[in-house]
């Protein structure tokens, strides 16, 4: 599932285009904002039954679905509950979500949670097209994390023989998105702050994406800055609304909606998550947690001039001090993130997860698209870095 794009762009910086994605109608944020705009929302985009995609756990164990399930009710636009999408969206549960879908008679979906029921659903309606031929149906995304799945085109799961793979079109991304961080009280601290983690490696790797204009890129540090503060807030004030809903508005601006010529990993990091995640059933949340603080040093030797200082900017948008070389300040940048991950209770390794020490090279490759790239062996010792407990 996207990998690296190795295609050598031209410098974005001074000129280049922008687009917004083209099923967007509407974000809505607040606390409590989800029962005035999930009718609205209903209305915008011509749904008349929706079916709600969601996770066992947040589905049995919090009012979370309850309460979208009385809205679509109250509104005669209730089409059925879905509640078996596992970790990375597993295949079966998308065929059986699909087959929930037309069985219920929608012709929309509300996903609720995190990355995973959210990609689930763009896959589902994927799937609907194909078998269709009509148009894309839509998605409204009520997200109960900080993963940002929401904002993208395109959606991962595992497939029949338990690889990460993706589908993608510029009419996948959710029609309507709900930000209600009242609805996020019930989310599990390590999945809440470890998707914040996700958040910040968004908008970091937003500094070196190929294409991404400087707007964007602002937006990426204006992210940062937020995480940077309001993530260690969270873990001290966990029932604090306010604090919860700053961080939804900073996951939003880590990857800011935008349409692309091709859909690709953000980053290495990114990259490198894809691969380990899905194949070794580690949370993207703390893929994140291993892989970006190591991607950002390595950053420093070998990222272009140009996104070595989008890099090096960013320790002024996370209030700390320059350094007083370009590289220097990566390196710190890159330690900043560190101490946030241990902060927070986050840090790990690939051992904990049983991976294999055998495949880490395997890994590497995969994360780069080549054998021979030229960051190959620099990438094997980062792998070899996060193995074991430092």
């Amino acid at each position: 599932m996207s990998g690296l794009d190795n295609t050598a762009y031209h410098s974005s910086e001074l000129q280049g285009s922008y687009a917004w994605t083209e099923t967007l109608k509407g974000v809505y944020y607040g606390p409590g904002s989800l029962a005035t705009a999930l009718p609205k929302l209903l209305k915008t985009i011509g749904a008349t039954k929706a079916l709600i995609v969601t996770g066992k756990s947040l589905h049995d164990k919090t009012d979370v679905v309850k309460k979208v399930e009385a809205i679509l009710r109250l509104h005669d636009a209730y089409a059925g509950t879905f509640f078996e999408i596992g970790q990375h969206a597993p295949v079966a549960g998308i065929r059986r979500g699909l087959q929930a879908f037309k069985d219920g008679g929608a012709n929309a979906i509300v996903a609720v949670g995190g990355g995973s029921p959210i990609d689930a659903s763009k896959v589902m309606l994927h799937l609907h097209q194909q078998e269709t031929g009509g148009p894309f149906l839509s998605q409204i995304a009520i997200p109960t994390t900080l993963s940002a799945a929401e904002y993208t085109v395109g959606g991962g799961y595992l497939n029949d023989e338990g690889h990460k793979v993706a589908v993608s079109s510029p009419y996948l991304a959710p029609a309507g998105i709900i930000l209600d961080a009242e609805l996020t009280l019930a989310t599990p601290e390590r999945l809440w702050l470890s998707t914040g983690i996700r958040a910040v490696d968004h908008a970091v790797e937003t500094l070196y994406r190929p294409l991404v204009s400087p707007p964007i890129k602002h937006f990426a540090y204006a992210a940062l800055a937020d995480l940077f503060k309001y993530l260690p807030l969270s873990k001290a004030n966990p029932e604090a609304v306010d604090i919860r809903q700053k961080l939804q508005i900073a996951s939003w601006m880590s990857l800011w909606p935008m349409k692309l010529e091709k859909y690709s990993a953000l980053g290495l990091s990114h990259s490198l998550g894809h691969k380990l995640g899905g194949t070794y059933s580690i949370p993207h949340g703390i893929t994140s947690c291993l892989t970006l603080a190591p991607t950002v040093a390595l950053k420093a030797e070998i990222a272009s001039e140009e996104d070595k200082r989008w890099l090096s900017e960013a320790l002024f948008y996370i209030r700390e001090p320059s350094t007083g070389s370009v590289e220097g300040d990566i390196r710190k940048l890159s330690a900043d993130i560190d101490s946030l991950v241990v902060s927070l209770g986050l840090k790990s390794n690939l051992e904990e997860y049983k991976v294999p020490r055998g495949d880490l090279p395997k890994i590497a490759e995969l994360a780069l698209g080549r054998k021979d790239d030229p960051a190959y062996e620099q990438v094997v010792k980062i792998l070899e870095g996060i193995y074991t407990k430092n």
